[in-house]
Protein backbone atom coordinates (compact mmCIF):
# COMPACT_ATOMS: atom_id res chain seq x y z
CA UNK A 1 0.00 0.00 0.00
CA UNK A 2 1.66 3.32 -1.20
CA UNK A 3 2.24 5.99 1.50
CA UNK A 4 -0.74 8.36 2.01
CA UNK A 5 -0.49 11.93 1.69
CA UNK A 6 -0.95 12.96 5.72
CA UNK A 7 -2.13 16.54 7.03
CA UNK A 8 -0.95 17.55 10.42
CA UNK A 9 -3.49 19.88 12.07
CA UNK A 10 -2.27 20.79 15.76
CA UNK A 11 -4.84 22.60 17.13
CA UNK A 12 -2.92 25.45 18.93
CA UNK A 13 -5.84 28.53 19.54
CA UNK A 14 -7.67 27.78 22.25
CA UNK A 15 -7.68 30.32 25.40
CA UNK A 16 -6.29 27.47 28.25
CA UNK A 17 -8.77 29.32 31.36
CA UNK A 18 -8.48 26.57 33.22
CA UNK A 19 -4.89 26.30 33.86
CA UNK A 20 -5.46 30.43 35.27
CA UNK A 21 -2.35 32.01 35.70
CA UNK A 22 -0.14 30.52 34.09
CA UNK A 23 -2.15 31.00 30.97
CA UNK A 24 -2.55 34.49 31.29
CA UNK A 25 0.67 35.88 29.36
CA UNK A 26 0.76 32.66 26.87
CA UNK A 27 -0.65 30.24 24.88
CA UNK A 28 -1.08 27.24 26.42
CA UNK A 29 1.09 24.77 23.90
CA UNK A 30 3.97 27.70 25.10
CA UNK A 31 3.50 26.59 28.41
CA UNK A 32 6.72 24.70 29.77
CA UNK A 33 6.63 21.37 30.85
CA UNK A 34 9.07 18.69 32.15
CA UNK A 35 12.24 22.18 32.52
CA UNK A 36 13.34 22.11 28.86
CA UNK A 37 10.07 21.53 26.58
CA UNK A 38 7.00 22.88 25.88
CA UNK A 39 3.77 21.21 25.73
CA UNK A 40 3.35 21.79 21.82
CA UNK A 41 7.08 19.74 21.52
CA UNK A 42 5.12 16.63 21.92
CA UNK A 43 3.09 16.37 19.10
CA UNK A 44 5.60 17.62 16.67
CA UNK A 45 7.76 15.62 18.28
CA UNK A 46 5.27 12.74 17.57
CA UNK A 47 4.46 14.34 13.91
CA UNK A 48 8.32 14.26 13.11
CA UNK A 49 9.29 10.35 14.09
CA UNK A 50 6.36 9.51 13.03
CA UNK A 51 6.99 10.57 9.13
CA UNK A 52 4.24 13.06 9.10
CA UNK A 53 6.07 15.95 7.08
CA UNK A 54 2.80 18.82 6.42
CA UNK A 55 2.00 20.00 9.70
CA UNK A 56 0.04 23.30 10.24
CA UNK A 57 -0.73 24.83 13.68
CA UNK A 58 -3.72 26.79 13.77
CA UNK A 59 -3.48 29.45 16.35
CA UNK A 60 -5.45 32.00 18.58
CA UNK A 61 -4.87 33.35 21.48
CA UNK A 62 -1.37 34.89 22.56
CA UNK A 63 0.04 33.67 19.53
CA UNK A 64 3.12 35.47 19.90
CA UNK A 65 3.93 33.76 23.03
CA UNK A 66 3.45 30.26 20.63
CA UNK A 67 5.86 31.45 17.31
CA UNK A 68 8.77 32.10 19.81
CA UNK A 69 9.33 28.78 20.77
CA UNK A 70 8.19 27.28 17.32
CA UNK A 71 11.12 28.74 15.62
CA UNK A 72 9.98 28.59 12.29
CA UNK A 73 9.93 24.40 13.24
CA UNK A 74 13.41 24.42 12.73
CA UNK A 75 13.58 22.30 16.03
CA UNK A 76 11.91 19.78 14.22
CA UNK A 77 13.28 19.66 11.01
CA UNK A 78 9.93 21.45 9.64
CA UNK A 79 11.62 24.84 8.36
CA UNK A 80 11.24 23.75 4.61
CA UNK A 81 10.60 25.67 1.27
CA UNK A 82 7.94 23.37 0.69
CA UNK A 83 5.77 21.68 3.53
CA UNK A 84 6.79 21.41 6.58
CA UNK A 85 5.47 23.72 9.15
CA UNK A 86 2.62 26.22 8.49
CA UNK A 87 0.76 28.92 10.53
CA UNK A 88 -2.74 29.14 10.96
CA UNK A 89 -3.97 32.62 12.28
CA UNK A 90 -7.43 33.48 12.00
CA UNK A 91 -8.19 36.19 9.23
CA UNK A 92 -10.40 38.91 9.21
CA UNK A 93 -11.90 40.12 6.45
CA UNK A 94 -15.24 39.77 4.60
CA UNK A 95 -15.31 36.35 3.68
CA UNK A 96 -17.77 33.54 5.41
CA UNK A 97 -14.92 31.63 6.59
CA UNK A 98 -13.25 34.62 8.40
CA UNK A 99 -13.26 35.53 12.14
CA UNK A 100 -11.69 34.52 15.28
CA UNK A 101 -12.08 30.62 15.78
CA UNK A 102 -14.99 29.42 18.10
CA UNK A 103 -13.69 26.07 18.50
CA UNK A 104 -11.42 23.69 17.38
CA UNK A 105 -13.90 21.92 14.84
CA UNK A 106 -15.47 25.75 13.62
CA UNK A 107 -11.20 26.31 13.48
CA UNK A 108 -11.55 23.45 10.92
CA UNK A 109 -14.38 25.05 8.62
CA UNK A 110 -12.97 27.92 8.60
CA UNK A 111 -9.36 26.44 7.31
CA UNK A 112 -11.50 24.46 4.65
CA UNK A 113 -10.15 25.43 1.60
CA UNK A 114 -6.89 25.84 2.09
CA UNK A 115 -7.41 22.30 3.39
CA UNK A 116 -9.05 20.95 0.08
CA UNK A 117 -6.87 22.26 -2.14
CA UNK A 118 -3.57 20.72 -0.07
CA UNK A 119 -5.64 17.48 -0.80
CA UNK A 120 -4.42 15.14 1.81
CA UNK A 121 -5.98 11.48 1.85
CA UNK A 122 -6.14 11.75 5.41
CA UNK A 123 -6.35 14.69 8.20
CA UNK A 124 -4.60 14.02 11.53
CA UNK A 125 -6.09 16.35 14.06
CA UNK A 126 -4.20 17.03 17.24
CA UNK A 127 -4.48 18.38 20.24
CA UNK A 128 -1.62 20.43 21.84
CA UNK A 129 -2.09 20.23 25.55
CA UNK A 130 -1.32 16.52 26.36
CA UNK A 131 1.49 14.61 27.57
CA UNK A 132 2.45 11.56 25.46
CA UNK A 133 4.22 9.91 22.80
CA UNK A 134 2.67 8.23 19.76
CA UNK A 135 3.71 6.58 16.65
CA UNK A 136 0.96 8.61 14.18
CA UNK A 137 1.72 6.31 11.18
CA UNK A 138 -0.34 3.43 13.49
CA UNK A 139 -2.98 5.34 13.90
CA UNK A 140 -3.07 6.17 9.95
CA UNK A 141 -2.82 2.33 8.93
CA UNK A 142 -5.44 1.18 11.22
CA UNK A 143 -7.67 3.85 9.88
CA UNK A 144 -6.90 3.21 6.32
CA UNK A 145 -7.08 -0.53 7.07
CA UNK A 146 -10.79 0.26 8.43
CA UNK A 147 -12.26 2.76 5.96
CA UNK A 148 -13.59 4.71 8.73
CA UNK A 149 -15.01 8.32 8.29
CA UNK A 150 -12.66 9.02 11.75
CA UNK A 151 -10.46 6.88 13.97
CA UNK A 152 -10.25 8.65 17.05
CA UNK A 153 -7.53 7.49 19.17
CA UNK A 154 -8.73 6.75 22.90
CA UNK A 155 -6.94 6.04 26.59
CA UNK A 156 -8.39 4.62 29.77
CA UNK A 157 -8.03 7.35 32.83
CA UNK A 158 -8.04 6.81 36.35
CA UNK A 159 -11.28 7.63 37.42
CA UNK A 160 -14.84 9.28 36.75
CA UNK A 161 -13.83 12.33 37.94
CA UNK A 162 -11.06 12.68 35.24
CA UNK A 163 -13.30 11.18 32.84
CA UNK A 164 -16.05 13.75 33.26
CA UNK A 165 -13.62 16.28 31.73
CA UNK A 166 -12.85 14.46 28.59
CA UNK A 167 -14.92 12.81 25.61
CA UNK A 168 -16.00 9.36 26.66
CA UNK A 169 -16.81 7.12 24.33
CA UNK A 170 -17.92 3.55 24.21
CA UNK A 171 -16.84 0.82 21.77
CA UNK A 172 -18.64 -2.02 20.28
CA UNK A 173 -16.61 -5.49 19.73
CA UNK A 174 -15.83 -4.31 16.65
CA UNK A 175 -13.99 -1.36 17.47
CA UNK A 176 -16.62 0.51 16.37
CA UNK A 177 -17.78 3.74 18.77
CA UNK A 178 -21.13 3.16 20.21
CA UNK A 179 -21.42 5.98 22.18
CA UNK A 180 -19.73 9.40 22.39
CA UNK A 181 -20.49 11.82 25.62
CA UNK A 182 -18.78 15.17 26.14
CA UNK A 183 -17.37 16.08 29.17
CA UNK A 184 -20.69 14.14 30.95
CA UNK A 185 -21.33 14.46 34.87
CA UNK A 186 -22.00 10.95 35.00
CA UNK A 187 -19.25 9.18 32.37
CA UNK A 188 -20.81 5.73 31.21
CA UNK A 189 -16.78 4.32 31.14
CA UNK A 190 -13.26 5.85 32.21
CA UNK A 191 -12.17 5.26 28.34
CA UNK A 192 -11.96 8.92 26.40
CA UNK A 193 -10.85 10.29 23.51
CA UNK A 194 -7.04 11.98 23.42
CA UNK A 195 -7.80 14.33 21.36
CA UNK A 196 -5.71 12.49 18.94
CA UNK A 197 -8.47 11.91 15.22
CA UNK A 198 -7.83 10.38 11.81
CA UNK A 199 -9.99 11.89 9.40
CA UNK A 200 -10.83 11.01 5.76
CA UNK A 201 -11.13 14.33 4.28
CA UNK A 202 -13.86 14.43 2.20
CA UNK A 203 -15.78 13.15 4.99
CA UNK A 204 -14.58 15.41 7.53
CA UNK A 205 -15.27 19.08 5.08
CA UNK A 206 -18.86 17.24 3.90
CA UNK A 207 -19.15 17.08 7.63
CA UNK A 208 -18.48 20.70 8.63
CA UNK A 209 -20.16 21.84 5.81
CA UNK A 210 -23.62 20.28 7.16
CA UNK A 211 -23.08 21.54 10.69
CA UNK A 212 -21.86 25.06 9.43
CA UNK A 213 -24.96 25.34 7.20
CA UNK A 214 -27.42 24.55 10.26
CA UNK A 215 -27.80 21.03 10.76
CA UNK A 216 -25.51 20.78 14.01
CA UNK A 217 -23.14 23.07 16.53
CA UNK A 218 -19.80 23.38 15.18
CA UNK A 219 -17.76 24.97 17.74
CA UNK A 220 -16.06 21.86 18.87
CA UNK A 221 -15.55 18.17 18.16
CA UNK A 222 -17.91 17.34 20.85
CA UNK A 223 -20.97 19.47 20.03
CA UNK A 224 -21.54 18.08 16.61
CA UNK A 225 -18.99 16.27 14.32
CA UNK A 226 -17.64 13.43 15.99
CA UNK A 227 -21.33 12.66 17.68
CA UNK A 228 -22.64 13.28 13.75
CA UNK A 229 -20.34 10.13 12.85
CA UNK A 230 -20.80 8.09 16.10
CA UNK A 231 -24.15 7.95 15.32
CA UNK A 232 -23.98 6.93 11.61
CA UNK A 233 -21.68 4.24 12.26
CA UNK A 234 -18.41 5.80 10.66
CA UNK A 235 -15.94 6.29 14.19
CA UNK A 236 -13.55 3.38 15.27
CA UNK A 237 -11.27 3.55 17.84
CA UNK A 238 -7.71 3.24 17.87
CA UNK A 239 -6.61 2.38 21.76
CA UNK A 240 -3.58 3.83 23.04
CA UNK A 241 -1.97 1.79 25.98
CA UNK A 242 1.15 4.24 26.49
CA UNK A 243 1.05 6.86 29.15
CA UNK A 244 -1.19 9.70 27.85
CA UNK A 245 -2.58 12.83 30.04
CA UNK A 246 -4.28 15.80 29.65
CA UNK A 247 -2.56 18.89 31.61
CA UNK A 248 -5.17 21.45 31.06
CA UNK A 249 -6.05 22.41 34.55
CA UNK A 250 -3.48 23.20 37.27
CA UNK A 251 -3.90 20.11 39.48
CA UNK A 252 -3.18 17.61 36.36
CA UNK A 253 -0.27 19.78 34.95
CA UNK A 254 1.25 19.42 38.70
CA UNK A 255 0.58 15.92 38.99
CA UNK A 256 2.12 15.40 35.59
CA UNK A 257 5.59 16.69 36.92
CA UNK A 258 4.97 14.31 39.66
CA UNK A 259 4.65 11.41 37.29
CA UNK A 260 7.90 12.30 35.99
CA UNK A 261 9.49 11.28 39.21
CA UNK A 262 8.25 8.16 39.51
CA UNK A 263 11.48 5.93 40.00
CA UNK A 264 8.67 3.37 37.39
CA UNK A 265 8.85 6.51 34.85
CA UNK A 266 5.90 5.84 33.44
CA UNK A 267 6.86 9.06 31.00
CA UNK A 268 10.26 8.41 29.94
CA UNK A 269 11.59 11.65 28.30
CA UNK A 270 14.76 9.95 27.85
CA UNK A 271 14.02 7.91 24.64
CA UNK A 272 17.44 8.38 22.26
CA UNK A 273 14.60 6.18 19.39
CA UNK A 274 11.81 9.09 20.40
CA UNK A 275 13.04 12.03 21.64
CA UNK A 276 11.19 15.16 22.56
CA UNK A 277 12.53 17.65 20.52
CA UNK A 278 12.23 21.35 20.87
CA UNK A 279 14.10 24.73 21.66
CA UNK A 280 16.51 24.30 23.83
CA UNK A 281 16.91 26.77 26.60
CA UNK A 282 21.08 27.80 26.27
CA UNK A 283 22.11 27.90 29.59
CA UNK A 284 25.41 26.42 31.20
CA UNK A 285 24.86 23.04 33.58
CA UNK A 286 23.12 22.86 36.75
CA UNK A 287 25.24 23.91 39.97
CA UNK A 288 24.42 21.95 43.14
CA UNK A 289 26.10 23.96 46.33
CA UNK A 290 27.90 21.69 49.26
CA UNK A 291 25.13 22.49 51.64
CA UNK A 292 22.32 21.53 49.40
CA UNK A 293 20.44 18.32 49.80
CA UNK A 294 18.74 16.49 46.58
CA UNK A 295 15.66 13.98 46.71
CA UNK A 296 14.27 12.73 43.85
CA UNK A 297 14.30 16.04 41.48
CA UNK A 298 14.74 17.52 38.06
CA UNK A 299 17.13 20.00 37.27
CA UNK A 300 17.43 22.23 34.41
CA UNK A 301 20.16 23.91 32.64
CA UNK A 302 21.34 27.08 35.24
CA UNK A 303 19.87 25.31 38.67
CA UNK A 304 21.76 26.58 41.06
CA UNK A 305 20.30 24.85 44.70
CA UNK A 306 21.81 25.41 47.53
CA UNK A 307 19.10 24.74 49.75
CA UNK A 308 16.80 21.39 50.36
CA UNK A 309 14.82 19.93 46.92
CA UNK A 310 12.61 17.11 47.52
CA UNK A 311 10.31 15.56 44.44
CA UNK A 312 10.10 18.80 42.23
CA UNK A 313 10.90 19.52 38.55
CA UNK A 314 13.45 22.88 38.89
CA UNK A 315 13.26 25.20 35.21
CA UNK A 316 16.35 26.79 33.93
CA UNK A 317 17.84 29.27 35.97
CA UNK A 318 16.05 28.48 39.48
CA UNK A 319 17.90 29.59 42.19
CA UNK A 320 17.25 27.88 45.64
CA UNK A 321 19.09 29.43 48.30
CA UNK A 322 20.84 27.66 51.52
CA UNK A 323 18.12 27.10 54.08
CA UNK A 324 15.31 27.22 51.56
CA UNK A 325 13.30 24.31 51.07
CA UNK A 326 11.04 23.04 47.96
CA UNK A 327 8.94 19.58 48.21
CA UNK A 328 6.44 18.48 45.94
CA UNK A 329 6.44 21.44 43.76
CA UNK A 330 6.99 22.96 40.20
CA UNK A 331 9.16 25.67 39.45
CA UNK A 332 9.22 27.67 36.15
CA UNK A 333 12.29 29.05 34.72
CA UNK A 334 14.54 31.59 36.64
CA UNK A 335 12.48 31.59 40.04
CA UNK A 336 14.72 32.69 43.27
CA UNK A 337 13.86 30.60 46.58
CA UNK A 338 14.94 32.80 48.96
CA UNK A 339 16.82 31.57 52.56
CA UNK A 340 14.54 30.43 54.89
CA UNK A 341 11.42 30.06 52.71
CA UNK A 342 9.25 27.10 52.08
CA UNK A 343 7.59 26.16 48.49
CA UNK A 344 5.16 22.97 49.03
CA UNK A 345 3.07 21.22 46.76
CA UNK A 346 2.74 24.13 44.55
CA UNK A 347 3.52 25.78 41.19
CA UNK A 348 5.21 28.58 40.60
CA UNK A 349 5.36 30.35 37.50
CA UNK A 350 8.44 32.27 35.95
CA UNK A 351 10.66 34.68 37.14
CA UNK A 352 9.03 34.41 40.58
CA UNK A 353 10.86 35.39 43.89
CA UNK A 354 9.44 34.17 47.19
CA UNK A 355 11.12 36.47 50.08
CA UNK A 356 13.27 34.91 52.97
CA UNK A 357 11.06 32.86 55.71
CA UNK A 358 8.01 33.25 52.89
CA UNK A 359 6.01 29.97 52.82
CA UNK A 360 3.57 28.95 49.48
CA UNK A 361 1.49 25.91 50.20
CA UNK A 362 1.73 23.06 52.15
CA UNK A 363 3.25 19.54 51.53
CA UNK A 364 1.20 17.56 54.24
CA UNK A 365 -2.37 18.93 52.71
CA UNK A 366 -3.51 16.71 49.32
CA UNK A 367 -5.91 19.37 47.79
CA UNK A 368 -5.44 21.63 44.84
CA UNK A 369 -1.48 22.85 44.94
CA UNK A 370 -0.73 26.68 45.40
CA UNK A 371 -0.48 28.81 42.19
CA UNK A 372 1.99 31.53 42.06
CA UNK A 373 1.49 33.78 38.64
CA UNK A 374 4.62 35.00 36.46
CA UNK A 375 6.78 37.59 37.81
CA UNK A 376 5.41 37.53 41.08
CA UNK A 377 6.92 38.77 44.32
CA UNK A 378 6.34 37.24 47.11
CA UNK A 379 7.46 39.31 50.45
CA UNK A 380 9.27 37.65 52.76
CA UNK A 381 7.62 36.10 55.56
CA UNK A 382 4.43 35.99 53.53
CA UNK A 383 1.97 33.16 53.43
CA UNK A 384 0.21 31.77 50.24
CA UNK A 385 -2.27 28.89 51.30
CA UNK A 386 -2.33 25.30 50.42
CA UNK A 387 -4.31 25.68 46.91
CA UNK A 388 -4.12 29.50 46.95
CA UNK A 389 -3.12 31.67 44.40
CA UNK A 390 -0.97 34.85 44.49
CA UNK A 391 -0.17 36.37 41.13
CA UNK A 392 2.08 39.92 40.20
CA UNK A 393 -0.64 42.02 40.68
CA UNK A 394 -0.24 41.18 44.80
CA UNK A 395 -3.92 39.52 44.73
CA UNK A 396 -4.53 36.77 47.19
CA UNK A 397 -7.13 33.97 46.43
CA UNK A 398 -8.11 31.17 48.38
Amino acid sequence: MPKPKVLALVMAGGEGSRLELLTERRAKPALPFAGVFRLIDFPLSNCVHSGVEDVWVLQQYRLQSLNDELANGRPWDLDRTYGGLRLLPPQLGAEEEDGFHEGNADAIWRNRQLIAEHDPEVVLVLSADHVYRLDYGQVVARHRGRGAAVTVVTSEVSDEAEASRQAVVEVAADGRLSGFSYKPDEPPTTRVATEVFAFQTGRLLATLEELAAGDGELKDFGHGLLPRLVSVGEAVEHRMDGYWRDVGTVPAYWRAHMDLLDPERPLDLDDPAWPVLGRAPHRPPARVEDSARLEGALLSPGTVVGGEVTRSVLGPGVVVEPGACVRDAVLLDDCVVAAGARVERAVLDRRVRVGPDARVGDAGDDGEPALVGEGAQLPGGARVAPGGRFSQDGRVER
